[in-house]
């Protein structure tokens, strides 16, 4: 077997202890997250399918207003028909109206119904933008949802129009081979399920395009299957939700070809590495083209649901329930960006900003408003049909953490959690520019926790691919257009002098590379460090940056390796479309929306470190982030990271408490001692005791070392829950618990 760098908390659930290796045989299911007490209180969402339909709705109305008399759905910022919208259209209108919903937008939909039909009989060079591997399982779903609803005579027309032959609809037979194969794959499928194809000529077609058109590569040989678009170097996570999730639909719809156990194993395993992929917030993770589009998380929302019916079918009510409040999570995730202005109220913005999308912030040429909010109102349709049981929600892995894992090299991304505290890293940036971007930065891109707003740290500052040379361009500014230098790449990461310039770390993605390598697993505590170094004969100062994850908040030590001047830039989160409160005070960064209570900060614990912001500001797919620079006299830089909420400790006060010590350190927040971690709502680690209160005296212990959680309350133990058979002796009293069975006190 292919060897590869991973580490999970496979080894605490193996019950090897803290040795964690780093290189081992590519497994054949991932381990499952058997920890279920979580960080921070946790409730369930409680959100119901029908605010699904309600937002589909508001997609439906809006785009509805502009419906030509001919039934298409006509883009208000192209001025024609795009792509996929009218199909996409027609099918979540007929979703609504089946359910009973928004009886009014019935003649709409019909009409959309007609003229896609006619597009699709009149072959590729009538389909808009000849995009027909889209517009056949839209189209074959929607027709049994309109039935009751138009005359026989219609209904009959629409289904000899969508039995047009395949060949005729597809541009290309054997060019279409990356995630568009997979739509055509799904809806040719769901065309023989229908009787609108011939069943075995079809299942022929899936299994060439499985077997011998690179669909089966593309996941299969993913060392954690997911799918591979081929499309961007690394590759994208976003567009690698587009082919699994169609993969998957292609499953949960009952393809039974004799590749289907095959494609199976893939899309659970797939599905279960994106569980821990998932953001605290509900987002799906960034990097790769088309990153950081509104449309990304309902594809995880969709796969979710999908995988919550599967699990619960299977008689795995647990995992179901975790798919179950992940799916939610995404939905509650994308709200976030739905607009209220007319005439679009309702729709939603294509990237994860509200500025104007004429001025295309964060799009590729296809990041168009009819194409892609008709992505989130079809997707959000099948969430909503997919969405069956009433399962009870339980918490995801993502909010609970205990884990740490580096995706296949061809993504190249890693991802660590503890007690629902995010760190997403891109090890390297993008070889090479798609649509003219370079789509993923080097270096640290996204801090996030639980039940608060992930879009305020730091978001992704792309590498622009015309950064340090001698040229100007046309560049949106902060306050109007106008003639600037190139701006370069901005990630939370080194910066070091050269030649009398400052050169940031995003900025030599050719050059540089970082290794994650992970010191310490637990749920409420997760340790590693990045080691950058270059990987071309550039040369350069390589570094080395530390990171301890905790549920408050993440603690961070950079230093070179060799003596140079060098820097920590931190990415600053300044305007979205709205202008956010942003005051670098007392060697604190901070950030945060006028509306809103939650808060960025990136509190500086150097006592002569200088911190200046006086760098122009570049613009992400999420907005203006301003360029901090964190210097010191040679001395390693230390920042913690604290995401604070409502009611939580002003970051003054962190700052003002905070004391680092050989085995870790302490603030009004908590403390780190060894492998120890000892918070306001929750403690634990890897041992055989633990001082709540920092008197010096142990206040549980155990009868054997062991990794445990405890659930605090006004430092009082009420839960706890070990990774094997202990005794607990608390206030006392003796305890037995069995392994990953959470215990009350």
């Amino acid at each position: 077997m292919r060897q590869r760098k991973i580490v999970l908390i496979v080894s605490i659930i193996l019950g090897l202890g803290p040795q964690f290796v780093l290189t081992q045989d590519h497994p054949d299911s991932l381990p499952d997250i058997q920890y279920h007490l979580t960080a921070h209180p946790w409730r369930p969402l409680g959100i119901q399918s029908e605010a699904y339909l309600e937002a589909i709705e508001g997609i439906c109305r809006a785009a509805a207003r502009h419906q030509d008399a001919r039934g298409a759905i006509i883009d208000p910022y192209l001025h024609r028909e795009h792509q996929y919208s009218t199909p996409y259209f027609a099918f979540a209108v007929g979703v609504l109206t089946h359910a009973g919903q928004a009886m009014d937008l019935l003649d709409a939909g019909i009409k959309a119904m007609e003229h896609a039909t006619t597009c699709l009989a009149g072959g590729s060079k009538k389909i808009p933008d000849q995009h027909g591997d889209f517009f056949i399982a839209p189209l074959a779903e929607a027709l049994e949802l309109y039935h009751d609803h138009v005359p026989a005579e219609t209904w009959n027309r629409w289904r000899e129009r969508m039995k047009t032959p395949l060949s005729q609809i597809l541009s290309g037979m054997t060019d279409e081979i990356n995630n568009w194969r997979t739509y055509a794959m799904k809806g040719e499928w769901m065309r023989a399920k229908a009787g609108l194809a011939d069943r075995n000529k079809t299942v022929d077609w899936i299994e060439y395009s499985w077997n011998h058109h690179t669909q089966k590569e593309r996941i299969v040989l993913d060392e954690w299957n997911l799918y591979q678009d081929w499309s961007s170097d690394p590759q994208s996570h976003a567009v690698e939700a587009v082919g699994r999730g169609n993969l998957t639909a292609l499953m949960a719809s009952g393809y039974d070809g004799p590749s289907a156990d095959e494609i199976w194993r893939c899309v659970r395993r797939g599905a279960k590495t994106s569980l821990l992929l998932q953001a605290p917030d509900g987002q799906c993770p960034p990097n790769g083209r088309t990153d950081n589009h509104v449309f990304n998380d309902v594809l995880y929302q969709l796969i979710f649901e999908v995988m919550a019916e599967d699990a619960a079918q299977r008689g795995d009510i647990e995992l179901a329930g975790r798919y179950r409040h992940a799916a939610l999570l995404s939905f509650q995730s994308i709200l976030r960006w739905r607009r209220t202005d007319d005439p679009f109220q309702g729709s939603f913005f294509i990237t994860k900003n509200c500025f104007d999308p004429t001025l295309r912030v964060g799009h590729q040429p296809a990041s168009q408003w009819g194409n892609y909010n008709g992505a989130v109102m079809f997707h959000l349709a099948e969430a909503y049909l997919a969405h069956q049981r009433q399962i009870e929600e339980q918490p995801a892995p993502a909010e609970i953490g205990g884990y740490a894992i580096e995706t296949d090299a061809r993504f190249s991304t890693f991802a660590a959690n503890a007690g629902g505290m995010q760190v997403f890293v891109n090890l390297h940036g993008a070889s090479m520019t798609k649509y003219g971007r370079s789509w993923t930065p080097l270096g640290t891109v996204r801090f996030g926790r639980v039940e608060w707003d992930g879009r305020l740290g730091p978001g992704d500052g792309e590498h622009d691919p015309k950064a340090g040379k001698s040229v100007t361009f046309r560049q949106w500014s902060e306050d109007s257009q106008h003639t600037t230098q190139a701006r370069s790449g901005l990630t939370f990461a080194p910066t070091w002098r050269e030649q009398g310039e400052w050169i940031r770390m995003a900025d030599l993605h050719e050059h540089y590379r970082a290794d994650a390598v992970v010191d310490f697993v637990h749920p409420l505590l997760v340790k590693f460090h990045l080691l950058y170094h270059y990987v071309t004969g550039r040369g350069g100062p390589c570094f080395h940056h530390e990171f301890i994850v905790t549920p408050d908040g993440v603690w961070t030590r950079l230093q070179p390796i060799q003596s140079v001047e060098y820097g920590l830039t931190i990415p600053l989160l300044k305007n979205d479309g709205r202008a956010l409160q942003t005051k670098i005070q007392d060697q604190i960064a901070s950030t945060m929306y006028a509306a809103g209570e939650d808060q960025q900060n990136f509190i500086c614990l150097n006592p002569n470190a200088e911190m200046s912001g006086e760098d122009e500001s570049i613009c992400s797919a999420y907005g203006w982030l301003k360029p901090i620079l964190v210097k010191t006299d040679g001395a390693p830089i230390d920042v913690f990271v604290y995401p604070k909420s409502a009611g939580q400790p002003e970051a003054k006060q962190v700052a003002g408490s905070f004391q680092n010590s050989d085995q870790g350190f302490s603030s009004i927040l908590g403390r780190v001692q060894g492998t120890l971690y000892i918070g306001k709502t929750a403690a634990g680690g890897e041992g055989d005791r633990i001082d709540l209160d920092g008197n010096g005296e142990a206040d549980v212990r155990f009868s054997q070392t062991c990794q445990f959680i405890l659930q605090l309350q006004k430092g009082k133990v009420k839960k706890v829950e070990t990774d094997r058979d202990v005794t607990m002796i608390y206030e006392n009293q003796e305890i037995n618990l069995r392994a990953y069975q959470p215990t009350d006190v």
